[in-house]
Formats: structure tokens, sequence, C-alpha cells
């Protein structure tokens, strides 16, 4: 099968504005139109990237052995990088012609959305006994000074900055060395093979963990569809359980850790 080839030098102008029906889609289905948006512009990208690099014969030459399947699998991944992160407005292009929204605004706004109703009775009842509990104004100046590097990592990896600033007082309460029982460390608590496959060297150091954490966390979010509480329980429990158990796993730990992060998220300005 021939290759096909793309040249796009103005990607908007070829996307059509549609009639806007914003109110006709459910949360859900919003969710899933916005990573279907995400998946077409990588889709685009990667077929850019294949053009791109047609006369050198794609990225690794022609004289590598599998260096064809090699190419597709490093352009899939690259575009995927692209998409994730600030991408080339493609997809806001396409979820705004849907919806009126933008998908930014749209994943920022599920956060702070993310109702006491929508989650488990168990951590409904857990958030229920902490309500308010407001966290030590220790922990609070600590993360103060992680400001910058918070912002930083919010932006890069989209994730709202709440709820970074919620995980890391839920975990480590804003201290740089703390090391669980379980060889949890750091700021955000990162396991070793965690830390390892979020491409962190210094668990304790602040600026590596939190970028790892928030990598991880923005990872989780998209496995489960923007929801908060599910990306949290796999955060807490690992993506195994979440799946396993269809939900949140009906573990205590994992159930006040949600709890906990909920709460700090309606509670920190």
């Amino acid at each position: 099968m021939n290759s096909l080839e793309l040249k796009i030098t103005k990607p908007e102008s070829h996307i059509k504005q549609g009639k806007i029906a914003g109110d006709r889609y459910s949360k859900e289905e919003k969710t899933k139109l916005a990573q279907a948006s995400k998946d077409f512009e990588s889709m685009l990208t990667a077929m850019m990237l294949k053009s791109m690099t047609k006369t050198t014969d794609g990225l690794f030459g022609n004289e590598n052995y599998g260096g064809d399947v090699l190419d597709v699998l490093f352009e899939t991944e690259i575009a995927k990088h692209i998409s994730n992160s600030k991408g080339m407005g493609i997809a806001d292009k396409i979820f705004n012609s849907m919806t009126g929204d933008n998908i930014k605004d749209y994943n920022k706004k599920n956060v702070k959305n993310n109702k006491i109703n929508e989650v488990d009775e168990n951590v409904t009842k857990a958030i229920k006994d902490i309500e308010n509990t407001k966290p030590s104004n220790n922990a609070l100046k600590r993360i103060e000074k992680f400001e910058p590097i918070i912002n930083e990592a919010s932006h890069k990896y989209d994730v709202d900055k709440k709820l970074i600033k919620s995980i890391i007082l839920t975990e480590s309460a804003g201290i740089v060395n703390a090391k669980s029982k379980a060889n949890a460390k750091g700021l955000m608590q990162l396991m070793d093979s965690t830390a390892s496959d979020m491409g962190v060297i210094n668990p304790f150091d602040p600026k590596d963990n939190i970028n790892g954490g928030v990598k991880y966390i923005s990872k989780l979010l998209k496995q489960f569809d923007g929801n908060t509480n599910l990306a949290l329980a796999a955060y807490n429990a690992g993506p195994g359980n979440v799946n396993k158990y269809d939900g949140i796993p009906p573990f205590k730990e994992t159930q006040n850790y949600i709890a906990r992060v909920n709460n700090y998220l309606n509670i920190l300005e």
C-alpha cells in the first residue's frame, strides 16, 4: 500500500466550524471527545513526521536493521508527546467546533467540578469525616517554596496545580526527604519503579520528584478518561487494582487517600 503524504501549512483552515452543541454531550461523552480529538491530532502529527523525514529515509535511515519498524514506533511516540503537551491546536479546534469548549479549560473544569456525590459511597463518608480539615500552616509554608516548580509542571503536563498541591500535602505534607514504610520517596511519594518509569533520577530532589509525580498523575488522568478519583485511586493503589475492581478499590487506605486529596482541593485557594 502506498504511503499517504501529508502537507499542511495551516491545519486550522481545513477544519470547518460545526454546529456547537455543548449541552448535547454528557461529561463522559465530552471526555471521550477530548481524547478522540487528541488521538486524531496525534495520528496527523505522525503522518507529518513521516513526510518530513522521507528525504532522509526515515528517522533511522535505510541501512538500519528494523529501521522501518523503529521509524513507526518513534514517530507514533513523538506524535503522542506533541499532542499531549501543547499540541498543534488541531485537537482543540475539533473539540471546540463540537462543544464550544477548549480541551485545557474543560479538563480544568472537570477537576473543579469533582463533586462529592460522584464518588464511591465509602469515599463520600470518608470525605464527610474529614471535611474542612485544613493542612497545617507548616505544611502550607513548606509547599510555598515549590510554587515555581509546581506551576511549571502544571503547565507542562496540563494538570491543575491545586490537584498537584493537594497530592503533595496528602503524600508528604511538603517534606522533601519523606520516606514511607513501603519505600515511597519524596514530596509525591514515588515508588522506585514509578520513579524510574517517569525518568526521575533523584526522588529526593524537589524538581525531579514533582515532575515525575505530575507526569505520572497526568498519565493516569488520561488512562481513566479524566476521572480524577480513579486517577487518584490508581496513584495510591496502582492502576491494576482500579481495573481489577472496575472502580475505586475497596481499600480503606485508598478511600481515605482520595477523601484527603478532595478535601484539600476544596480548601486550597
